[in-house]
């Protein structure tokens, strides 16, 4: 799973503390990309973020529905 976010972005750090929350009971690999350091990145989520991308297809963004993303994992499988 990766996060794309950037600091100061408080939607981001409510995000991450969904994925925590989430990998506490359904563990997960998670990566976090600074958008801020990728220019690329940045003009793909500037508007956005947060953004995240199960298996390398975005799932959620400016928000995560912990419901769809336990949902979608039950579903996956996992390390």
């Amino acid at each position: 799973m990766t996060l794309y976010r950037r600091p100061g972005c408080h939607l981001c750090d409510d995000a991450r503390v969904v994925l925590d929350r989430v990998r506490a009971d359904l563990p997960f690999e998670l990566v976090e990309r600074d958008i801020s350091l990728d220019d690329a990145l940045h003009r793909r989520y500037l508007e956005r973020i947060p953004v995240v991308a199960v298996d390398g297809e975005e799932a959620f963004d400016l928000f995560v529905d912990e419901a769809e993303l336990r949902r979608m994992l039950g579903r996956v499988d996992r390390p």
